[in-house]
């Protein structure tokens, strides 16, 4: 079903299929090195951190019923692409595991993630950057897995696009969520494809359109997060909803999530597929787009020429 808004015959649809496909190549082959270990390790009864040196970006842990990736980019978990494949290497790691029934996304104490790397948007790498970062979602929107983001500190942009997507939000109240691209010259695809049946039009539209930034309640208030806590209880309060999960039929989860997000995701991958095409055709061969990049990246505010 997920497949269904990907018909686009362009040339863009097509470099954007055979990108997912190298994607889904190289993933396959790192989730048959992952599954190895980790069949080994749950043989003997270990609480496994799987280890390898390609994971650079990201902790993979794997206890089932439950599997975490935790963003590990420090200081701020910026969302670079070779964190990208690694999520989406991690996500059909935990996808083709019958015995995995959550799958949950965090970060550090401070930080969940301030965005996808900025220096990503360069026209030499802005094509790759988005099929990449856009192939987590497309995981996501197909997963059979909960998905649950336990958010501390800085959610911004990209970052605040991956939680917002999970299933299951458990927010700190003091959090900083916001979707900042408009800044720079951007907007954030995703959330211009999802935001509006989470948080409703108008909403939507004055978060992506100012820019702004707000808390964690304010996150709960949108329906962003379903619970926002002190700090400190963000993590037992996450463990209480993923033991409750634990305790569930896999297989009653997997069916009852294809049956909630059937016609979602069908509407998502359209909608994500025309903010693709805007985004690489109209926006980024905008004068203003390359100047709000360029003048992140030179630490200068930006000079808008409004072409």
């Amino acid at each position: 079903m997920l497949h269904e808004g990907r018909r686009n015959t362009g040339s863009l649809d097509r470099a954007r299929q055979a990108s997912l496909a190298r994607d889904d190549k190289v993933d396959g082959e790192r989730s048959r090195r992952w599954s190895g270990v980790g069949k080994a390790a749950d043989a003997c009864g270990i609480l496994i951190f799987v280890t390898s040196t390609s994971l650079t970006r990201i902790s993979y842990h794997l206890h089932p019923p439950v599997a975490r990736i935790t963003l590990h980019n420090p200081p701020v978990n910026v969302i670079d692409i070779p964190m990208m494949e690694q999520v989406s290497g991690a996500i059909a790691d935990a996808e083709a595991r019958a015995e995995v029934t959550v799958l949950i996304f965090g970060g550090g104490d401070k930080v969940f993630s301030a965005g996808v790397d900025v220096a990503a948007h360069t026209p030499d790498k802005v094509e790759e950057m988005l099929a990449k970062f856009h192939a987590i979602f497309r995981r996501l929107v197909a997963s059979r897995k909960v998905l649950v983001a336990a958010v501390h500190g800085h959610c911004l942009g990209g970052g605040a696009e991956l939680a917002m997507m999970c299933d299951v939000v458990i927010t700190s109240e003091s959090a900083v969520w916001g979707f900042p691209e408009i800044s720079l010259g951007c907007f954030p695809p995703v959330a211009a494809a999802a935001l509006a049946s989470l948080a409703g039009q108008k909403h939507a539209a004055e978060l992506i359109l100012t820019g702004r930034r707000f808390d964690g309640l304010e996150a709960r208030f949108l329906g962003l997060a379903n619970w926002a806590v002190p700090d400190h209880q963000v993590k037992e309060k996450t463990d209480e909803v993923v033991a409750r999960l634990a305790g569930l039929s896999p297989a009653a989860l997997a069916v009852t999530k294809k049956a909630l997000y059937g016609w979602d995701a069908m509407h998502f991958d359209k909608g994500l597929a025309r903010a693709e095409k805007a985004y690489l055709e109209e926006l980024m061969r905008t004068e203003d787009a390359r100047e709000g990049v360029q003048a992140f990246l030179e630490k200068r505010e930006p000079r808008w020429r409004g072409r």
